[in-house]
Formats: structure tokens, sequence, C-alpha cells
């Protein structure tokens, strides 16, 4: 597939770093990858996210795994869940990171992690350097690190200009989630 797999990361306060990671894991599907989709602090919300729903019924190469509670996770709400969890989630990624199995994996809101002190840097730092080389990894999620940001190959920011949740326009179905 690659040769060299590269490290990238979607951030900022726009919409879209989720969506854009996910448009480039359908990109993968089509030339025939195995991709793995781990979501960080994204459980059952009440609603069911459409990329679960659609990797089951549509696209065998898609693996899609959640690790959070059944909330959105913000400093204001964090628990001891919240970074069990996350924990739980980045084992899980290391041993799928060094499993040979997949040839792009989405790190979907690890940023978030990082950011709110439930993942050390450190560690996340290492396994990249540590990747195997044909392996391209993607990191999502408001306030990505900068020792990440140095580290990546790629950094998109996500700016917001106008946004419809400004006016009251609640999270949609097959828009958001």
């Amino acid at each position: 597939m690659l040769e060299h797999g590269y490290i990238q990361i979607y951030t900022g306060d726009g919409k879209g770093k989720t969506t854009a990671s996910l448009g480039l894991a359908l990109r993968a599907l089509g030339h025939g990858w195995k991709v793995l989709v781990i979501q960080f602090t994204k459980g059952d919300c009440g609603t069911s996210y459409g990329e679960i729903a659609s990797a089951s019924k549509f696209l065998p190469n898609l693996d899609v795994v959640q690790f959070g509670m059944d909330r959105v996770v913000y400093s204001h709400n964090i628990c001891f869940d919240d970074y069990k969890e996350a924990k739980k989630g980045w084992e899980f990624a290391k041993k799928a990171i060094h499993s040979g199995e997949y040839q792009l994996i989405i790190l979907d809101e690890i940023n978030i992690c990082t950011s709110l002190g439930m993942l050390k840097v450190s560690e996340i730092k290492e396994e990249l350097l540590n990747k195997p080389e044909e392996l391209e990894i993607v990191l999502t999620g408001r306030s990505a690190h900068p020792e990440l940001q140095a580290l990546a190959h790629l950094v998109t920011e996500m700016k917001p200009v106008k946004h419809y949740f400004d006016i009251g326009i609640p999270a949609r179905e097959g828009i958001e989630y």
C-alpha cells in the first residue's frame, strides 16, 4: 500500500475535524485499505453515530471502536471513568498500531484527551515515533498539543468563521453525528 505513512493532525475550534478524517478513511477504503477509527471521549450519547452504522452495514474494511461515556466530555464534567475509558482506548490503539492489520488508523478526539490530561503526550509521542513505517496515523480534536504538532507531517487547523450552533441550532442526525 504505502511505502511511507505519515502523521496528520486535524485540530482547531471549527467543525469538520472528524468529518475530514472520515473522508480520508473513505478514500483509503476505495483503494482497498484496512482502516481503523478509534473514537476517544465518544460513547453512546443517546444517538447513533452515522459512521458506526455505515461501517457495520456498508464498509467491511472499516472498523470503528468507541471509548467514552454516554456524554460529551468537557473540562467541567470530566470524571474518573473518562480517564479509564481513555486509557482503555489508548491500550487498544497501541496494539492496533503494531498489529500490521491496518494501513490507516484515525485517533479521533485524542487531542482532547491530551489537553484534559487524560493521556500523556509523552506516551503518544513515543508510539508515533515508533509506528510502523508504512502506517498512516491521523489525530483529531481541538487543542492539539504543540509537541504532537511539531512531530506531525501535516497539521490542519479548522477555524470557525460562522456556525449555526451560534444561533441555537442543535446537532443534527446525519450532519453532526
